[in-house]
């Protein structure tokens, strides 16, 4: 995978669209999505939106480069600006359950999550299926303006609690 990447990079590509992530392609990952190859991704395995920095933090050292913890949390910042996080409920669905923005360093090993929508589960109906609803934080993410310069016309009410 990381040879594709290089191999990919050299072709100019507009978006960068790899089904998993689960290795040292990590941070060729990372890379690519800091040179210009904005509305790239990826998906990895983890329990929370917060564990998916530990899992790149650990999958980038897993490429034996030698980088310290605060240049790999920067690249992270800088190359993703979103985090969706599904997962499977106990009655066997799979929802998203949480959508965080990454916005920007909080110090100089903390990057500044910011939970945008959030799935909070009310109950289990008589069949056992999960009941509940995807609620708003109050965070408008940063990039709201750019999205109306693209075009895209989402009010900014969908963002209030």
């Amino acid at each position: 995978v990381r040879e594709l990447f290089r191999t990919t990079l050299r072709m100019r590509p507009d978006r960068i669209i790899i089904g998993e992530c689960r290795g040292p392609e990590v941070l060729d990952m990372l890379q690519a999505m800091n040179t210009g190859h904005d509305g790239s991704l990826s998906t990895v395995h983890a329990n929370s939106t917060q564990d998916v920095l530990a899992r790149l933090d650990s999958m980038v050292l897993m490429a034996g480069v030698e980088l310290p913890f605060r240049a790999i949390r920067e690249t992270t910042a800088s190359a993703i600006d979103l985090i969706v996080h599904t997962a499977r409920l106990s009655d066997g669905s799979r929802k998203v359950i949480q959508i965080t923005e990454l916005a920007g360093m909080l110090d100089d090993i903390h990057i500044n999550l910011k939970d945008i929508f959030t799935f909070v589960q009310t109950g289990v109906d008589k069949e056992g299926k999960v009941l509940g609803e995807f609620r708003p934080t109050g965070n408008i993410p940063s990039f709201y303006p750019e999205l109306k310069t693209h075009g895209i016309d989402l009010p900014e009410k969908i963002f209030k609690p």
